[in-house]
């Protein structure tokens, strides 16, 4: 794995789409979402005012999504706005008490790049590199780390600080997909990610 000695101020932590719907009974529960809850609490204690939070948002019914997204929400029909408690979209504890409303950026599908304010926020600050955690990581985090990359972004993973409801996948990606894209993508742990910016003491800041 990559040592992480190149953070800079112009670095941050992405979280991604650790909301209730994910950490709860649902259909689309993912057991091992608790098990990276600390994990990305430590990154977002250590990097506070640089750490983001991408929330996966569902339509209202499937016949509003567009495209192909129909048909995926009509598998999903008890996913959708008119069928799911409105609360499942919020973020779990204890990572919602460490989001600043103005840090939570809402998504539609699996990148968080499709959303313009938050492209917006990345330009506006100068940022470089991205350092990220959250669920799934075959599928919105791999999403978002492709689109990344694509744009020029340095990609930081912390391995420990991303989880998936498919075991196999989540190795797949991270032993297999990932160390192909070693000159743009830095495998890490989280205490690598923390220990460089100055542990949880805020220095990052």
């Amino acid at each position: 794995m990559s040592n992480v000695l190149g953070l800079y101020g112009s670095s941050v932590h992405l979280c991604i789409d650790m909301q209730r719907l994910f950490a709860e009974v649902t259909a689309w529960h993912t057991p091992a979402l608790e098990g990276i809850i600390p994990k990305v609490a430590a990154l977002a204690r250590a990097a506070p005012n640089q750490t983001l939070w991408a929330r996966f948002i569902v339509p209202p019914h499937a016949d509003a999504a567009t495209g192909r997204w129909r048909h995926y929400y009509r598998r999903w029909a008890e996913i959708t706005g008119d069928r799911l408690d409105p609360v499942l979209l919020d973020l779990i504890e204890p990572l919602a008490g460490l989001a600043d409303p103005g840090s939570i950026f809402d998504k539609s599908g699996y990148s968080i790049f499709d959303t313009p304010t938050f492209v917006a926020r990345l330009q506006a600050e100068a940022v470089d590199t991205i350092v990220f955690s959250g669920v799934e990581t075959d599928v919105c985090v791999l999403a978002s780390v492709f689109d990344a990359i694509d744009r020029g972004y340095r990609v930081v993973i912390p391995v420990d600080a991303v989880a998936s409801s498919s075991p196999d996948s989540h190795r797949a990606v991270v032993d297999t997909l990932l160390p192909r894209l070693a000159e743009q993508v830095d495998l890490v742990r989280t205490s690598d990610v923390v220990a460089a910016w100055g542990g949880a003491s805020g220095k990052h800041d």
